[in-house]
């Protein structure tokens, strides 16, 4: 658990940017936070600690043991366990904001998507509903109250971007316009991918891989996280124990490898050279 994870580097971009205050509310639709439910609680914080360098602390429990990752006292992403008789995919799932769980319950259901949990209460932290949208992707969404999602960003281990990763970006793209507000624009520089907007700032993409989607994962969305160096990183990953799924090379947010832990969860490590 204490293993020493690697040098935090200083923050890239404006301290403003980088720290939430305890009052920060995202715009709906924006994402903001991560979460992982796995089998082995404690196998998963020590690899993810001697990856990235988090520290843990117990978090809400509606859902079974659950602990929220640090980095120097500041929420970075949670980590839950599943019961014993749950053989469900291993997966990281990102959040997106909400100013009301339960209305966007009810938008979900009626954009063809489908809720799988609540909304329910986590304790004092908020409200949380977990979906998927009408091609099978889960995603979780968050109403909070004092919990506000994850409070530092631009350094080792903490989520730098989201990317939906389904077979047509178009027909997807729409249902996340009408439930959350997102402006969808195509991406010139790639086929069949958009990137998702509020008030003109991107916060997501959707990519349309077709056939390419792996078959064993279906559409699902893919949480990125900065690192210092990608490729010592990917490394690092096989020494404790994961996978390298795709090596290291350059992509549109900077030099990325995508890798998997101990029990399968997939993840892309980035050195991100977007501001």
């Amino acid at each position: 658990m204490d293993a020493p994870g690697p040098p935090v580097r200083p923050p890239r971009w404006s301290e403003e940017r980088v720290t939430m205050t305890e009052a920060t509310r995202r715009p709906p639709g924006t994402p903001c936070w991560v979460s992982l439910m796995v089998h082995g609680l404690d196998a998963t914080q020590e690899f993810y600690a001697a990856l990235f360098g988090w520290e843990f602390s117990p978090g809400p429990t509606q859902l079974g043991p659950y602990v929220r990752a640090l980095i120097g006292g500041k929420e970075v992403a949670g980590i839950g366990r599943l019961p014993a008789d749950r053989h469900l995919q291993v997966a990281w799932t990102a959040y997106l904001a909400s100013d009301d769980a339960d209305v966007t319950a009810e938008t979900i259901r009626s954009c063809g998507g489908t809720v799988g949990v609540g909304p329910l209460d986590a304790a004092d932290a908020g409200r949380l509903v977990i979906a998927s949208d009408p091609a099978g992707a889960v995603f979780g969404v968050w109403q909070a109250a004092e919990h506000t999602g994850t409070a530092v960003y631009g350094t080792h281990g903490t989520p730098v971007w989201n990317e939906l990763r389904t077979r047509d970006s178009s027909s997807v793209g729409k249902f996340y316009q009408a439930v959350f507000g997102h402006e969808a624009k195509e991406d010139a520089s790639a086929p069949d991918r958009l990137t998702l907007r509020l008030d003109g700032r991107p916060v997501a993409t959707v990519r349309g891989m077709g056939q390419d989607l792996p078959r064993d994962r279906g559409p699902h969305w893919m949480t990125y996280f900065e690192v210092e160096d990608t490729d010592a990183a990917a490394h690092r990953v096989v020494e404790l124990g994961g996978h390298v799924i795709e090596a290291p090379g350059p992509g549109p947010r900077g030099r990325a490898a995508t890798v998997s832990d101990p029990e399968g969860a997939v993840f892309t490590i980035v050195r991100s050279d977007v501001p």
